[in-house]
């Protein structure tokens, strides 16, 4: 398989930092780190803020995402939550994450990663994903065949998480009637501290094939590769670099090899700043030879 080939089947890059300019800086940013694949942020993410962008650094990013094959993703606030019991942050939630599918729209992204939240409140977990299905599923109805797809990510299982095993992807599916517009965001570091050990021969291969079985073929659209400072079943949300934490580098290698995995791109979310990512990237790079 040529480089050109590997490239495509599984492009890599990382999220960049966009304050001051989505194209002038982020795609700066990603061009010094070799990224084939971006992942931004369209508002504040620790915030509800739902900024109206600047169009001419919309059709400048969108534009050379386009001329140099760069897909490009958004993330969603981290404040989103359709499971809480307060309705003042269901309604904060709907309102963030239909801007952000918009901006994303936009932008020209191919989908929009949100949290799957928790069930806040000491309320059961069907009670929870039953509001998800009333107050998510009209935002995907919204969706066109054009629009980008709404990535679910899982987290590493704290709380009252409703998604962080491989299975639990399942029920929430199930909520929202496994909407064409659909997909997963896999996060190798969230998955692993929720308790899939990634680092035996069969271990990553066995939870992609656990994920392909639960919300099945064609619905896993991105990765996020990042290692884990912490050990598996942790349930602590902690990223660390390609190789250097508790995963390691070889499941990374058998990721990028899965059927399930064909032409999804990974995005690292590590930590080292700008040389910590440039190193991340060619690692990734480096493994994806087989």
């Amino acid at each position: 398989m040529s480089s050109t080939d590997t490239a495509s089947r599984n492009p890599v890059g990382g999220h960049v930092p966009v304050a001051g300019g989505l194209a002038s800086v982020g795609l700066s940013y990603a061009r010094e780190l070799g990224a084939e694949t971006v992942q931004v942020f369209v508002a504040n993410p620790r915030g509800w803020a739902t900024p109206p962008g600047n169009p001419k650094q919309d059709e400048a990013f969108r534009a050379a995402c386009a001329a140099e094959d760069i897909p490009a993703y958004v993330h969603a606030p981290y404040l989103i939550n359709f499971g809480s019991h307060t309705e003042a942050t269901v309604e904060k939630s709907v309102e963030s994450l239909r801007h952000s599918l918009r901006r994303a729209r936009e932008i020209g992204a191919l989908g929009v990663v949100v949290h799957t939240g928790s069930a806040t409140g000491g309320r059961a977990r069907e009670v929870a994903l039953a509001q998800v299905r009333e107050r998510m599923l009209p935002l995907l109805d919204e969706l066109t065949h054009d629009d980008p797809y709404l990535l679910l990510e899982s987290t590493a299982g704290q709380g009252s998480s409703l998604c962080s095993r491989t299975w639990d992807f399942g029920p929430y599916f199930d909520a929202l009637d496994a909407h064409p517009k659909l997909g997963v965001c896999l996060d190798t570091c969230h998955i692993f501290a929720a308790g899939h050990d990634l680092t035996g021969p069969a271990g990553m291969n066995q939870t992609l094939d656990l994920l392909v079985d639960t919300v099945g073929e064609g619905r896993l659209k991105l990765i996020h590769a990042n290692d884990s400072k912490d050990v598996a079943g942790a349930h602590k949300d902690r990223h660390e670099n390609i190789g250097s934490g508790h995963i390691g580098a070889e499941p990374f290698r058998a990721l990028m090899a899965h059927p399930a995995t064909e032409n999804v791109p990974l995005i690292i979310e590590t930590p080292g700043g700008k040389v910590g990512h440039a190193t991340d990237v060619a690692r990734l790079k480096e493994l994806r030879k087989g």
